[in-house]
């Protein structure tokens, strides 16, 4: 049974730098893509970044492009997300995700990950 523990949401200034952290088990996660997606309540799940299982691509929303910096470590089977130059707008619960990609265009697509962690909840304050 696949299981997602994120770890790492707290309160932080604007401005300053996170790391959340994501430990997948459960499967040997062999070509399994995973990702990063965050929601604030009463809007959608967004995707925010994700690194492809077969190749190591990653991608980035252009939100948090040049500040996030997504990461995994194969040994350990955990993902990271290096969040810099927080914003007040970056507040949200994130998620982790992981999935078999259907399709590679789609990486950021929700409907592509049946397996999701519970969540962290990330504040930025101003």
């Amino acid at each position: 049974q696949v299981q997602l523990v994120e770890s790492g949401g707290t309160t932080v200034q604007a401005g300053g730098s996170l790391r959340l952290s994501c430990a997948a088990s459960g499967t040997t996660f062999r070509g399994f893509s995973m990702a990063w997606f965050r929601q604030i309540p009463g809007k959608e799940r967004e995707g925010v970044a994700a690194i492809v299982g077969y190749d190591g691509s990653t991608v980035y929303a252009d939100s948090v492009k040049g500040r996030f910096t997504i990461s995994k470590d194969n040994a350990k089977n955990i993902l990271y997300l290096q969040m810099n130059s927080l914003k007040p707008e970056d507040t949200a619960i994130y998620y982790c995700a992981a999935d078999v990609l259907s399709t590679w265009a789609r990486r950021l697509d929700r409907s592509e990950y049946n397996y999701w962690g519970q969540g962290t909840q990330v504040t930025v304050s101003s």
